[in-house]
């Protein structure tokens, strides 16, 4: 109730429908859980690229994905227009957030954000930081629901409280968000709307339009070097040159040559017990890891993306 009363001083929401709503989620002992970091193993395996981009780049998903094309081809193309981001990016985010709205959870977002606003696991080591970040984000959701006139009993998402096709958290929605389909609301749930703020996220996370997410390197060189070289992590801060002088080379094809300014950072993408694969990566590819962490992800967004642009219409 306390929680209840600062964010309806915040915002400005009235402070009994506040408490109400706030009085009807259900602490989750399994939320709790699920947001705690994985215990450390004793030998822990290096991660595997091709095994990790198989399980997403495959007949089915990449089917699945070539139908959502197809009926929101319209809606990929203005988002495209609009914003810069190319269709091929926002398909394959969303196919890997939520199998293009296959699988977008069923957990309440009241109880998840309440869950971890007022009882998040103080085994976490930033427990303090995370708590005052699900109360602003639980405080974003209360405005996003009251405003559109929804019950904020009623929407369902992961167990952190992402939502609908692309796993918006709510200050995300609220910053993001974007009516593609002119309706006059914002439904995440819509696969339009979610082709438009995939695109909005995008953009205002920094894409820039015309580059890809990388180019693929010839490299007759020690990996010492490559590792070095990588030393700087996604930050794209070598010129052309540079990776030149050191017998690195950009494998492009006609049409494809890169701005002569554009700055790549070497990239490795760990294959466990084969060789590893090297990219040089655009700033493109660090802006897909402000959506998720993993340059893995990222770059499987960019495979998966690919395969459906390529892949033909279903008969």
């Amino acid at each position: 109730m306390r929680l209840a009363e600062r964010i309806a001083a915040h915002s400005g929401l009235d402070l009994e429908w506040t408490q109400k709503i706030i009085g009807t989620a259900r602490l989750s002992e399994p939320i709790r859980q699920l947001v705690l970091p994985p215990k450390a193993s004793a030998a822990p395996q290096r991660k595997n690229w091709n095994g990790y981009r198989a399980r997403f780049v495959e007949p089915m998903r990449i089917r699945a994905g070539v139908k959502f094309r197809d009926e929101h081809r319209e809606a990929l193309q203005r988002a495209q227009t609009q914003f810069g981001v190319p269709a091929e990016i926002i398909t394959g985010v969303l196919g890997m957030e939520t199998l293009w709205g296959q699988q977008t959870g069923q957990i309440r977002v009241l109880d998840a954000l309440v869950t971890l606003a007022v009882d998040f696991p103080q085994a976490h080591p930033r427990a303090a930081q995370r708590s005052v970040y699900f109360a602003e984000e639980l405080e974003q959701f209360l405005r996003l629901m009251h405003d559109s006139g929804t019950d904020p009993r009623e929407p369902r998402g992961s167990y952190a409280g992402d939502m609908g096709l692309p796993q918006f958290m709510p200050s995300s929605w609220a910053r993001y968000g974007v009516d593609m389909n002119g309706d006059g609301r914002i439904d995440l749930w819509n696969a339009d709307d979610a082709i438009g703020s995939v695109a909005s996220y995008l953009r205002g996370k920094g894409w820039q339009t015309g580059l890809p997410v990388y180019y693929r390197i010839a490299a007759d060189v020690p990996t010492s070097t490559l590792a070095a070289l990588a030393a700087t992590g996604l930050k794209p801060v070598r010129s052309i040159e540079e990776l030149r002088s050191h017998g690195i080379t950009l494998i492009t094809t006609p049409g494809s040559a890169p701005p002569g300014d554009v700055q790549l950072a070497l990239v490795e993408l760990e294959n466990r017990d084969q060789p590893s694969l090297w990219i040089a990566a655009t700033a493109n590819l660090r802006v897909l890891t402000r959506y998720n962490p993993s340059r893995y992800y990222a770059m499987t967004v960019t495979e998966l993306g690919a395969a459906i642009t390529a892949s033909p219409s279903s008969p």
